[in-house]
């Protein structure tokens, strides 16, 4: 088949020969045997306003915790993304419009968060991390709380302040919370999402951007911790802003993404699409694109799409009793646009999708991208497999250890 590919007409090669090629760059670790461990997976949490999306796959899938510090293991194979900030700045909005897909408008009528809340977010292999919001009033750093073992297993912290506020403030306890938690883990991502940036001008949006910018680095620099790194984001619940901001956080704490990148530069070069994005469709972030440069405008059509694609599903994907799955195997949509583009999405997995942009003239060759897409979702397979497997693996470690500990008498404990 790649023989007959690689002599179409088009001279388009097959990528089924070329992933093997460009895997060799990816970790080692990634050659493991792997097992059929891909379809396992379970949602977490409640996703669309549609009930059917994810009371299909698990009735009781919504976990929601207060803060438990008994949970070593999580640490262990779930990094955590901290929500830190000062009162009313947004951050429980954020996290409900994200991950709960809670309107922007109701938001309005969320109460002030009071106590540490912990939620799990376990979509798939790749997005798989929780999140802790910290109410704003809590002071983490009495001595009587113990804030390192917090950020000892935080992947990433992000600090969201009030842009249409005076933030002075804001960042004063940035600085502190960064220098605190520097020392503890340094290789904590520093996030600083600037929000509720809907209300100003194009110009002001600039200019407080700068500003937040400059002072946050120069006290860094004053303290002698111009190492440390921090991201900036200009972000709002009322676009696609805030997805596209939890985007980029969330692919650093993926170890794959440098072969989900890989994979797809070698699938949209050899089947002439112009940009291709890898989404979590529960959330809509997008975990992997290739290196083409990112347009805002055509990531808020993917998100849209996969709206579409899901509202639609929910309402005429599922069987005369109600029972099925909108979102399986099957799920494929095609939306052409008038500017002689096609968006083309296709399900990966049970929880990923694929859009892609593609020229009107190279859909033409429907079959070659299919084709591709093949080999592609194949190559997704197998690193979700290889994920699977590190996770059991880490889950057996962390088991062992828990056995090899001694009990009251001096022996230690054997498996049962």
């Amino acid at each position: 088949m790649g023989g007959l590919l690689q002599s179409c007409p088009h001279r388009l090669l097959c990528l089924f020969c070329l992933k093997r090629l460009h895997l060799c760059r990816a970790p080692s670790w990634l050659h493991f045997p792997g097992e059929n461990g891909a379809e396992d997976t379970v949602w977490h949490y409640t996703s669309w306003p549609l009930t059917c999306v994810y009371s299909a796959l698990d009735p009781g899938a919504h976990e929601l915790q207060i803060l438990d510090f008994n949970d070593p293991f999580s640490t262990e194979v779930k990094p955590r993304i901290l929500l830190m900030g000062l009162r009313r700045s947004g951050k429980s909005s954020i996290q409900k419009v994200v991950f709960h897909k809670m309107s922007p408008n109701e938001t309005l009528f969320l109460e002030s968060t009071n106590k540490i809340c912990r939620e799990d977010v376990s979509n798939s292999s790749f997005v798989n991390f929780q999140i802790w919001d910290f109410p704003g009033q809590i002071d983490f750093f009495d001595p009587t709380f113990d804030y390192e073992m917090i950020f000892r297993g935080t992947g990433a912290l992000i600090f969201v302040i009030d842009s249409q506020d005076d933030y002075m403030e804001a960042l004063a306890r940035l600085h502190l919370t960064v220098t605190r938690a520097y020392k503890v883990n340094p290789d904590i991502n520093f996030e600083i999402f600037i929000h509720k940036v809907d209300g100003l001008s194009d110009d002001h949006k600039i200019e407080t951007q700068r500003d937040i910018h400059q002072r946050a680095n120069d006290d860094l620099a004053d303290a002698g911790l111009e190492k440390i790194h921090l991201s900036f984001y200009l972000t709002s619940i009322y676009d696609h802003s805030i997805f596209e901001a939890f985007s980029k956080v969330v692919q650093k704490l993926i170890p794959q993404l440098p072969t989900l990148e890989n994979l797809l530069n070698i699938f949209i070069s050899n089947s002439g699409i112009e940009k291709a994005f890898l989404f979590d469709v529960v959330s809509k972030i997008y975990i992997a694109t290739d290196s083409t440069p990112v347009d805002m405008q055509t990531y808020e059509l993917c998100c849209d799409m996969i709206d579409v694609v899901i509202d639609i599903s929910c309402i005429y994907g599922l069987k005369d009793d109600g029972t099925g799955t909108p979102y399986d195997k099957e799920s494929m949509a095609i939306i052409k646009l008038n500017n002689t583009t096609v968006l083309y999405l296709k399900e990966v997995t049970k929880f990923l999708a694929l859009v892609c942009f593609v020229r009107e003239e190279s859909f033409e060759r429907k079959g070659l991208i299919d084709y591709n897409f093949h080999c592609f979702r194949k190559a997704i397979q197998e690193v979700f497999e290889v994920r699977m497997k590190v996770v059991r693996s880490r889950k057996h470690q962390s088991h062992a250890r828990k056995d090899k500990r001694p009990t009251a008498n001096g022996t230690s404990r054997l498996p049962l």
